[in-house]
């Protein structure tokens, strides 16, 4: 009965609280408000939300995160290079496709969120069927070592959490 009034319960304080805040008032007009808000957003968008997020591993986060702070730094330090120095780089930019196995929407969504926040990686989008990634790298001399990294460092460890 309560999951059906809160799906999503975290998200409910979140609004509530955002509105608060937004509005710096606690005024029985605003808390009313926030209190609406908190309850409708949720039950409008919970068809939005494909699968309850089950993370299976939760360690494997910590790694995953130092991972992408780690590649993001040296993504960061390697764009700075290409836009320093432009003509040191023969190669284009290109596409490259990467077979997925990952399944889980809410691994996919978080892979895409990765590959998208990284320097270097101008677009990405992922196939209608869920088996490919497709990548537009800035640095495109070996699309192999891309594929390798990415479902090394990325999609092995979030079919650990997610699958």
């Amino acid at each position: 009965m309560i999951k059906r009034i809160f799906p999503a319960p975290l998200l409910s304080i979140f609004i509530c609280a955002l509105w608060l805040l937004v509005n710096r008032s606690l005024s029985s007009g605003h808390v009313a408000l926030a209190l609406v808000f908190a309850l409708l957003i949720p039950l409008l968008t919970r068809g939005l939300r494909p699968l309850p997020v089950r993370i299976r591993h939760p360690r494997v986060i910590l790694r995953l995160a130092a991972r992408i702070v780690h590649d993001t730094t040296l993504s960061n330090l390697a764009v700075l290079r290409l836009l320093l120095s432009p003509s040191a780089s023969s190669n284009p930019g290109r596409f490259v496709h990467v077979p997925l196995q990952l399944r889980d929407p809410n691994g996919l969504a978080v892979l895409a969120m990765i590959v998208c926040i990284t320097p270097g990686t101008a677009w990405a989008e992922i196939s209608r069927d869920r088996s490919m990634l497709l990548l537009h790298v800035l640095q495109g001399d070996d699309p192999q070592s891309v594929i390798d990294h990415v479902k090394a460092h990325y999609e092995r460890p979030l079919m650990e959490i997610f699958e």
